[in-house]
């Protein structure tokens, strides 16, 4: 049985530090990814800019991944630090998303397995889908019954019930002392929101990471195209 653990541990190291370096390589627009212990591959903290046009435009919104020893065969654990209003997010900051889930068939779920964890999926995936969770809730099932009743207002008037938009800009705009503490320059276009920013220099992070997986010192090129799209679900009415 220990053997066995051993092996899941050691499995699991090497496909994180894999993701890391990959994550380094070609960044997600939009985060910033850092370990919370240089010694501790299984819990990372995810800075999370808010997309500009949309209502989280401006926001710092920190949040923590903890993985699971058998990673990648099951689901990291996601769960916000700052203060969030969202139909699919907990009180406690824990998010609900079907691609954190475990692939079992659950029928009262209203997931199908396919829609699930499976081991093809990564952290880049997970961000993703959590940037696009904020920008498109579910409302059929969700972890924040008042926050869903309240977007739905929002949407089907169009804009005009702005009791959502207000909640969630007030709690942006708490989120610039966070900023201005941790030294961050919170994007606000979309030209600065989607600028590979480099990874930390080897001595602000993990000398098993960098040193034996990062040796590219020159920097790829500025991609044209930006993987965040605008979306009129997430958008603010003028």
């Amino acid at each position: 049985m220990a053997r066995h653990s051993h092996t899941q541990v050691a499995s699991s190291q090497k496909a994180l530090m894999l993701e890391m370096k990959s994550l380094q390589e070609e960044p997600v627009e939009g985060f910033k990814i850092t370990l919370v212990d240089e010694a501790d591959l299984y819990n990372w903290e995810v800075a999370i800019y808010g997309p500009p046009n949309t209502h989280y435009e401006g926001g710092y919104f920190k949040s923590r991944v903890k993985f699971p020893i058998d990673y990648p065969y099951s689901p990291p654990a996601f769960r916000f630090l700052t203060k969030m209003w969202h139909p699919n997010i907990y009180e406690n900051g824990d998010v609900c998303i079907s691609i954190l889930h475990p692939p079992v068939d659950d029928p009262q779920s209203g997931e199908l397995p396919s829609e699930r964890w499976n081991p093809t999926q990564n952290v880049r995936t997970i961000l993703l889908s959590v940037i696009s969770l904020l920008n498109e809730p579910n409302t059929f099932s969700p972890a924040n019954v008042d926050a869903s009743v309240m977007y739905r207002k929002w949407r089907d008037s169009k804009g005009k019930e702005r009791e959502y938009a207000e909640i969630i800009r007030k709690q942006v705009l708490a989120t610039k002392a966070d900023a201005d503490r941790d030294g961050v320059k919170v994007p606000t276009t979309l030209a600065e929101y989607c600028i590979r920013t480099r990874v930390p220099a080897p001595d602000e992070g993990s000398d098993l990471l960098y040193d034996d997986y990062y040796d590219d010192d020159d920097l790829e090129e500025e991609d044209d195209d930006c993987c965040y799209a605008e979306d009129d679900s997430g958008t603010e009415d003028s």
